[in-house]
């Protein structure tokens, strides 16, 4: 089961949220051979037009367990002030052959009104 958290983003400016992931143990969690994919959109049944993907990347070290997620400030101008629901998903290939996709992420996001635009 995904955590829940929420985060503000101020219209405008760039965003940066790094994440520190561990295993069941609270051991860092090995990110080796994985994908990172996080979305964010107004509404669980908004459609793919109303849709942001956050720039998702993993440390240099994987073994360190944090990712981290960005949008650019032009990304952010484009969004209307309000709430929005998100979730990050870390994707793998186990040793038979098939994708695991793990949600570890979920929540709101709060995009605060920018009055200098």
């Amino acid at each position: 089961m995904a955590t829940y958290e929420e985060f503000s983003i101020d219209q405008g400016a760039d965003v940066t949220i790094e994440l520190q992931c561990v295993d069941i143990t609270g051991a860092k969690k090995d990110l080796s051979d994985h994908l990172v994919f996080a979305k964010m959109k107004k509404n669980y049944n908004s459609d793919s037009a109303d849709t942001l993907a956050f720039t998702t990347g993993i440390s240099a070290d994987p073994t360190d367990g944090i990712l981290t997620l960005s949008l650019t400030n032009t990304q952010t101008d484009t969004l209307k002030a309000g709430r929005y629901v998100y979730d990050v998903e870390l994707s793998f290939v186990d040793s038979s052959g098939d994708t695991i996709i793990e949600r570890i992420l979920e929540g709101r996001v709060q995009v605060t009104p920018s009055v200098t635009k």
